[in-house]
């Protein structure tokens, strides 16, 4: 009976420890939420915590409490935030019946993310750069990569599958070819270059063909 008891208080005591946790992660998230804005708007070197506070419902005591300081905030901010992107295409590639109707909801989508979400898109690209210095975000960044690597390794195979092809490239290759036409379209579009979305969207038009 004691031995039961015991379990019991162990489990409990587990329970109530992953309890905390989820609410501790859970707070973290919403912190993350908080200091995207910021983080977009003024890059990583020009933020600081205290910044990112004022600018926000939360007050800088707050913001220490839950991350160990700048890079473990930031970490938080694009794994959340890249955790979302990663699957923003997914819809699109599960519903389309033919090429054209992919290549249509796939530029429509990235037409508004690069519209919408530019600063989102300019931290990323920021903190990737920033991993070649800071080690701390190394492994984030890596693992960030090779989720939207196999993002674009999904769109291309239901493109190739679609067509009874399989694709012409790997899946690295592939994403480097697209992630470097939609960095560069990102330049241009916060130059405020009109025909920078229109121009990625013809190019990834053309290009998904001889690819897939």
């Amino acid at each position: 009976m004691a031995r039961q008891a015991t379990g019991a208080a162990q489990r409990v005591a587990v329970a109530a420890e992953a309890l905390r946790d989820e609410k501790f992660n859970a707070r973290r998230v919403e912190l993350a939420e908080a200091a995207l804005e910021t983080l977009g708007e003024l890059g990583f070197a020009r933020t600081s915590l205290r910044e990112i506070a004022q600018n926000s419902a939360f007050t800088h005591g707050v913001f220490h409490y839950y991350f160990s300081d700048k890079l473990d905030l930031i970490c938080c901010c694009v794994r959340h935030y890249k955790a979302k992107c990663v699957t923003r295409y997914d819809e699109v590639v599960t519903t389309a019946r033919s090429r054209d109707e992919l290549t249509e909801g796939f530029l429509a989508k990235l037409a508004a993310t690069l519209e919408n979400e530019a600063r989102m898109h300019r931290l990323w690209y920021d903190l990737r750069s920033q991993a070649m210095f800071e080690p701390a975000f190394r492994k984030d960044v890596l693992e960030i990569d090779k989720s939207l690597e196999a993002m674009i390794w999904r769109i291309a195979t239901r493109y190739a599958e679609l067509g009874n092809k399989r694709p012409a490239s790997s899946p690295a290759a592939l994403y480097a070819l697209f992630d470097g036409l939609f960095q560069s379209a990102l330049l241009r579009h916060l130059a405020n270059d009109e025909k920078a979305i229109p121009d990625l969207l013809d190019e990834v038009r053309r290009l998904l063909p001889t690819i897939c």
